[in-house]
C-alpha cells in the first residue's frame, strides 16, 4: 500500500532532478561557448554555425544528443529589441523541432546585439513513469537556453 506512492515520489523527484541537471548544463555550456562571439574571436576567425554548435557539444554533458535533439540559432541586431524579435520558435505546428539553419558564419559585428538560442528535445521526459513532463508532439520535453550579449569591440 506505500510502495506504490513511494515509488511515484521517487520516480518525480528522480525525474525533475534529472530535468533540472540537463537544463542547467545545457544553459552552461551556451555561456561558455558564447564567449567566443562575445570576445569576436568566433567571427574573426570565421566560425561556421556549425562549428559552434560543435563547441556547445563539446562542453554539454555527453547524454545531450546533439546530432538530432538539438538545435542552435544565432542572431545579431544593432538593438536589444531587433535581436529579439528576429528569432522564431523552436517547434513547428506538429510539435517536433525545426531543424538547425544553413550552416552560414557567425553573425556578430563588434558593438552588435547577439541573441544565442538553444532548443534541446529532452526525450527522456516521454519515458518517466508516472510524470507526464513533455510538452512536445512526440512526449519529449523542450527545453532552451539563450543568452544576450553585446559584443565587445574586437576590431
Amino acid at each position: 500500500m506505500v510502495a506504490m506512492p513511494f515509488l511515484m515520489l521517487l520516480f518525480g523527484t528522480i525525474g525533475v532532478g534529472l530535468f533540472f541537471f540537463t537544463t542547467f548544463s545545457l544553459e552552461n555550456a551556451v555561456e561558455k561557448a558564447s564567449r567566443q562571439l562575445r570576445t569576436g574571436q568566433a567571427q574573426v576567425s570565421g566560425k561556421t554555425t556549425t562549428q559552434f554548435k560543435q563547441d556547445i557539444c563539446d562542453l554539454a554533458p555527453s547524454f545531450v544528443d546533439c546530432v538530432g535533439n538539438l538545435r542552435v540559432n544565432v542572431v545579431s541586431n544593432a538593438s536589444f529589441s531587433g535581436a529579439a524579435g528576429a528569432i522564431g520558435g523552436c517547434t513547428d505546428s506538429g510539435g517536433a523541432l525545426i531543424p538547425d539553419p544553413t550552416p552560414s558564419p557567425v553573425p556578430g559585428a563588434a558593438g552588435d546585439v547577439v541573441l544565442v538560442t538553444v532548443c534541446y528535445e529532452w526525450e527522456l521526459a516521454a519515458a518517466i513513469p508516472f510524470l507526464e513532463l513533455g510538452n512536445m508532439g512526440s512526449g519529449s520535453r523542450l527545453i532552451q537556453a539563450s543568452t544576450t550579449f553585446r559584443t565587445e569591440p574586437y576590431n
